[in-house]
């Protein structure tokens, strides 16, 4: 059963049509794409979340976000009270104001991607307890050509991801030079996503435009 668009200012439809399946589907994907940086990982659209925020990212936030989970969402998404409602009714995670206090953020309008620094980036003890940023983007094609190298990675894996900013090759470095404190990534498009956690290298990013 296909999940009902959110339109019309409801905040009551487009979560996920049969929440333990999709879920447990959806999950396997964002762990195999961490596990396998560099691969495409299919997300079908199994929720249907107000515009600007995608499918893909719907179905992320939907299989992820609780109630213990805090969020962070720039400009483009925090103003979209249809967007915050229905994160809200459909996660019931609360959303924060500073990057710092989230577990997760989502990022849309990625002309003003923050630093990545400016998100939690863990402990020394305690890595894992940094933000995972995930990124809304225009293509998983198409785009400059990166290529990634580190664990799960055999030699190097190329991608061309389109709708990354110019800084972005900068703020990556940045972020593995902090290991192993930093945060991990997922870029979400149309066709699925592909994840970027903090291990991987990634070289000609400077030229992600």
């Amino acid at each position: 059963m296909e999940p009902q668009t959110a339109t019309n200012g409801s905040i009551y439809r487009g979560g996920l049509a049969d929440p333990v399946f999709d879920a447990q589907s959806v999950f396997r994907r964002i762990m195999d794409a961490l596990a396998r940086p560099g691969t495409v990982q299919a997300v079908d659209p199994v929720a249907a979340p107000p515009a600007p925020l995608s499918q893909t990212v719907g179905a992320i936030a939907t299989t992820l976000f609780d109630h213990d989970t805090n969020i962070w969402l720039d400009l483009q998404l925090a103003k979209r009270e249809s967007v915050t409602e229905w994160l809200t009714f459909h996660t019931a995670a609360p959303i924060v104001r500073q990057q710092i206090d989230a577990q997760f953020a989502i990022v849309a309008d990625l002309a003003v991607l923050p630093s990545l620094e400016s998100f939690n980036q863990g402990t020394q003890e305690y890595p894992d307890r940094s933000t995972t940023v995930i990124l809304q983007i225009e293509s998983l094609t198409g785009g400059a050509t990166l290529k990634l190298s580190g664990p799960g990675i055999k030699d190097i894996h190329t991608v061309e991801p389109t709708g990354l900013p110019p800084h972005f090759g900068e703020q990556w470095a940045g972020n593995g030079n902090r290991f192993p404190r930093g945060v991990d990534v997922i870029l979400a498009a149309p066709e699925g996503i592909i994840g970027l956690p903090r291990t991987v290298k990634i070289k000609g990013a400077e030229e992600a435009r």
